[in-house]
């Protein structure tokens, strides 16, 4: 599944420059970047779930970076689709943060599944650059 969104944000950053026009070649641009942005925090969150017993800081900090790059595109869009998919990937990282206080493994794959939901919306534009 990691490797499905990442090639998915590969492709949208490698037909960035076919787009026409500049408005649309930055919509594709920025919408790679969110794409490539929350697939990394999506898989830093699955590497760290892996060593959470030796290392249990790593989830939390992984997932407040997950959390952190959400607020930023649901500040930054104003679009129905892309609100509901930023509070879908909400609800998924607040049940990985619930299952680990309760001492749980998580439940990873409904939080790639929403990742890749929040990529695809994001395909058709609506979402805005993450900057930086």
């Amino acid at each position: 599944m990691r490797r499905t969104a990442a090639l998915a944000a590969a492709a949208l950053l490698a037909t960035a420059p076919l787009a026409a026009g500049c408005s649309a070649a930055q919509k594709a641009l920025d919408c790679g970047k969110v794409a490539v942005r929350i697939t990394s925090d999506v898989q830093e969150v699955e590497s760290a779930a892996r060593g959470a017993t030796e290392h249990p800081k790593r989830l939390d900090t992984a997932l407040d970076t997950l959390s952190h790059d959400l607020d930023q595109v649901a500040g930054q869009s104003h679009n129905d689709e892309v609100g509901k998919s930023v509070r879908d990937l909400r609800t998924q990282v607040e049940a990985v943060r619930r299952a680990v206080d309760a001492k749980r493994k998580p439940d990873l794959p409904p939080l790639v599944r929403a990742a890749a939901t929040l990529t695809a919306v994001c395909a058709g534009g609506y979402v805005p650059s993450l900057g930086g």
